[in-house]
């Protein structure tokens, strides 16, 4: 699956840990950065895909499942910890779940709010981009 956890690079130190997000350590420009947080832990985010935009997520607190399915098959990836984050490349469906109390997700993406860039309908996903 064309995904991938990448450690974030931490400084430890006795007064806590300083997690460093440069351009070395994610394959792409950012261009944008937004999070998700108070999401109650029945509801489900995500539901599409991104024809040419990578996503790196984090959870910055708590936790949450992702859900990821390329058409061949799926896979869950729990994030729970700052310094870890996944990868999603392209044509890849996702969905975040499972969200524990106080969780924050943190989404660093290649590029700019671009609704052509997202498949949003399912069906049409496993029809057209497996």
């Amino acid at each position: 699956m064309n995904i991938e956890i990448i450690d974030i690079p931490k400084i430890e130190d006795y007064r806590g840990n300083l997690a460093i997000i440069e351009k070395n350590v994610i394959p792409f420009e950012i261009k944008r950065v937004y999070y998700l947080y108070d999401v109650p832990s029945s509801a489900k985010r995500g539901g599409h895909a991104h024809k040419e935009q990578l996503e790196f997520l984090i959870a910055l607190s708590g936790s949450f499942d992702v859900v990821l399915n390329d058409g061949k098959s799926i896979q869950k990836v729990s994030l729970n910890k700052p310094n870890k984050g996944l990868l999603i490349k392209t044509n890849i469906w996702r969905e975040l779940d499972n969200f524990s109390s106080g969780a924050v997700c943190l989404v660093i993406a290649s590029d700019t709010f671009k609704e052509e860039d997202y498949i949003r309908d399912f069906n049409f996903f496993i029809e057209n981009y497996k």
